[in-house]
């Protein structure tokens, strides 16, 4: 494994930060795909006091990258150079019940705990929460969505805090999203939310959320070391629809596969590197487009820098990515 130029020496004040800190912290531990290079400074706040005096404190030419509970997130084998914030259970996992059928959870929570939460207080509204395996840091960035919800539907109001290390809220049109995307302020680091939803029989949200759960184990490799979707449907199409038409289901490369029950789903079979995951995605790019005629986009958020001489090209035929966030 490369590794970075350790950056603690140089950070005299981390010494009045109450998180956890490591240079050169291997980041497939913390993605679903079990894939990915180190991260050169790996850093978990305390609490969000904490996190805003790291952010004052940081270097304005660092580069910050945050990340949720890894589920929809592909880290390539070079890894990220700068710091690497994970927002923990402990300092930002808390669920306060409001008035109005609204709720404020912290960003570390899983999407289904906040829809669990919200049925028991018989809050209706978020239970398109249950089929997206994520959490709700990752949700407000990338405005996820399932079922004909999404995100931005229910989400009222978001605290952050900006790469200056100012505690900000941040509106619902503050963040301006699109389909899985937001346009929210560069850098922040989003703490908390507000969401609203609307007055439900607890039971009977329980009961749609079981056949959501069940729903979702039937069609999607749930157990498997994958990312979730791997590309956004093109307007009027489905992309497993696509892919499967394409001869993409059950497609390989190395250790790497598109599932065989949902073939959206890249898969990492045990042993793949981030290499293989993301070449197999864009073969399976290629097969779409020389059969449809239509570009997938990859829904799956890819990050980092490639270990030399092994750059992903796109479609396999252009020009190799960046290799950066």
């Amino acid at each position: 494994m490369t590794l970075w130029p350790d950056l603690i020496p140089e950070f005299s004040w981390l010494g009045e930060v109450r998180g956890r800190y490591a240079a050169n912290q291997p980041l497939s531990e913390v993605t679903w795909f079990r894939v990915g290079g180190p991260a050169q400074l790996f850093y978990q706040p305390a609490d969000e006091a904490d996190l805003a005096f790291f952010m004052r404190n940081l270097p304005s030419d660092i580069r910050v990258t945050v990340i949720g509970l890894g589920s929809n997130l592909l880290i390539r084998d070079g890894g990220l150079d700068g710091v690497v914030i994970r927002l923990s259970a402990r300092g930002f996992g808390n669920i306060e019940i409001l008035d109005d059928h609204r709720l404020r959870v912290g960003t570390a929570l899983p999407d289904v705990k906040v829809a669990t939460a919200a049925a028991e207080a018989g809050i209706d509204g978020l239970t398109f929460y249950r089929g997206i395996p994520g959490g709700i840091g990752g949700a407000l960035y990338m405005n996820a969505g399932c079922y004909g919800t999404e995100t931005r539907d229910r989400m009222v109001e978001l605290t952050a805090v900006t790469r200056q290390g100012e505690i900000v809220t941040l509106s619902n049109d503050d963040m301006g999203y699109l389909y899985r995307k937001s346009n929210g302020p560069r850098g922040a680091v989003f703490t908390s939310a507000v969401y609203r939803g609307f007055a439900g029989d607890r039971d009977d949200i329980l009961n749609r959320m079981r056949e959501i759960t069940e729903k979702r184990e039937s069609s999607q490799p749930t157990k498997a070391k994958t990312g979730g979707s791997t590309f956004k449907n093109p307007e009027g199409h489905s992309s497993w629809k696509l892919i499967d038409a394409a001869g993409g289901r059950g497609l390989t490369f190395g250790n790497a596969q598109m599932s065989e029950l949902h073939a959206n789903f890249l898969l990492n079979l045990g042993e793949a590197d981030a290499f293989e995951v993301e070449t197999l995605g864009e073969m399976v790019r290629q097969k779409v487009r020389d059969t449809h005629g239509i570009e997938l986009k990859w829904e799956i958020r890819r990050m980092g820098h490639f270990v030399p001489s092994r750059e992903v090209r796109e479609f396999m035929d252009g020009e190799p990515f960046t290799g950066v966030v």
